[in-house]
């Protein structure tokens, strides 16, 4: 009988060592090496567990995906249009956020038209029977078991042929070919590994449940964000009503999609228009405040971002941004000083991104600057104004993608001001009643929020 491999893998980069060290000497992260014993199984020599032939690329038929609609609208637009059968979809999410709810919702509709597996490796069928019976959900046809083996969950699928199955969680599955405890590096990379291959071969829908560290990062080996199709996290805090469903990564759709729902005691509703639930601002006006328009994966979001700026009474001026990137603000802060000509290195800045939503597009950096001029000069900016646009490190104001859509989303809303960057100013004018002011650069940008501003 061959000697046993021992291998040791990095929980962050997926790398193998031969031998333990303390520092990964691929990606330079310490402590993160745990062992691996080689499984005695036989190799795989394709998805099917047949031998595989090359073919000419060209001779491969091209068709369609099917897609299985979920009965969550948000749910499917996030997945690119539904589930892809054969896929391999992980679901991650702060405890509490509402994973559980979510599929349980998806996984009743889904079993009135075909057959439904749910695994409840973390609960007892009772629990998951009591949150069913208080969401109100049909649950006649839906086929659930408590199991944390993958060898016998395998079995347990094979004579029922399911089309979805929806395992609750990755962490707690374990596979005898690994002698480590569940929930470990290993286990979650040999259980995973298990469980993905029988759903390739059965053609199913296989929707995993990832639990987050603290850090908010995927626990368990990266390597599981790899060995999937599709990688969205369900975001939202503790205090808000409001859950983000976002797309990280999609084999079969957009990435950064964003679905938006709202928890109520019968469960996560679909929120149509996400904009409005953004804007819902006061309707006395302040300085600080300012609407943009941001693009999440294949349509326009209207936000309202906040900023509040006071003299500093410390020895060092605090920066504190919510929902959007702090380096940013350091080098916007930057700009703003040395091509507007203001100075607030003495003076402490808060942003914040009203609704809870995280902003990544550089779309916002044109918005955040001008809620932090408002601020500053104690400017009120109309209340019909939206703003959006890149801003250059030698201050000049950069086109972005999908301005004409943002235009018309903001006026579909009301809104009648728009300042746009230069290269975003539209062919023809989308209506007579709303006007267009596109900016080259910074200096131009203050001198319209001023002739737009009122005194506060």
């Amino acid at each position: 009988m061959p000697k046993q491999r021992v291998l040791f893998v990095c929980a962050e980069c997926g790398a193998e060592h031969t031998k333990w060290q303390g520092q990964c000497s691929a990606c330079k992260s310490w402590n993160s090496l745990s062992e691996l014993k080689e499984s005695n199984g036989v190799l795989l020599s394709g998805p099917q567990g047949e031998l595989q032939k090359a073919v000419k690329l060209s001779e491969v038929a091209v068709k369609k995906l099917p897609r299985l609609s979920s009965g969550q609208t948000e749910f499917d637009r996030v997945l690119g249009g539904g589930l892809v059968p054969g896929s391999v979809v992980l679901i991650s999410g702060n405890p509490g956020a509402g994973k559980s709810t979510l599929l349980t919702q998806v996984s009743s509709f889904m079993s009135e038209t075909g057959p439904v597996l749910y695994v409840a490796g973390e609960e007892s069928l009772a629990q998951v029977a009591i949150r069913a019976s208080r969401l109100g959900l049909p649950v006649g046809n839906l086929d659930i078991v408590s199991e944390t083996s993958c060898e016998r969950l395998i079995s347990i699928w094979r004579e029922l042929t399911p089309n979805v199955v929806i395992v609750d969680s990755v962490q707690v599955m374990f596979t005898e070919n690994s002698d480590s405890s569940p929930g470990g590096v290993n286990q979650v990379r040999e259980s995973a590994s298990m469980l993905i291959h029988q759903a390739k071969i059965s053609n199913t829908v296989l929707i995993l449940v990832g639990h987050v560290t603290k850090e908010g990062s995927l626990a368990g080996p990266r390597t599981l964000e790899h060995m999937i199709d599709a990688f969205i996290s369900l975001e939202g805090q503790s205090d808000s009503k409001f859950r983000m469903l976002r797309s990280i990564k999609n084999r079969f759709g957009p990435v950064n999609e964003l679905g938006v729902f709202a928890m109520t005691e019968k469960g996560l509703r679909e929120v149509k228009n996400p904009s409005s639930i953004f804007l819902s601002r006061s309707p006395e006006l302040k300085s600080g405040s300012v609407v943009m328009v941001v693009w999440e994966g294949t349509r326009p979001l209207l936000l309202e971002i906040q900023a509040l700026v006071d003299e500093s009474v410390l020895g060092q001026a605090r920066r504190v941004v919510v929902g959007l990137e702090q380096n940013r603000l350091a080098m916007l802060l930057a700009i703003l000083h040395r091509h507007g000509g203001l100075q607030v290195a003495d003076q402490d800045v808060f942003v914040n991104a009203v609704g809870g939503i995280r902003i990544t597009e550089t779309s916002s950096d044109l918005a955040l600057l001008a809620s932090v001029i408002s601020s500053f000069r104690n400017w009120v900016l109309p209340q019909d104004l939206v703003i959006f646009g890149e801003v250059g490190l030698s201050g000049e104001i950069r086109p972005v993608p999908n301005g004409q859509e943002r235009i018309k989303e903001a006026f579909k809303h009301g809104f009648k001001i728009a300042v746009i960057p230069h290269g975003n100013r539209p062919s023809k004018l989308i209506d007579k009643s709303i006007s267009i002011i596109a900016v080259r650069n910074l200096s131009e940008v203050i001198a319209h929020l001023e002739s737009l501003s009122s005194p506060n």
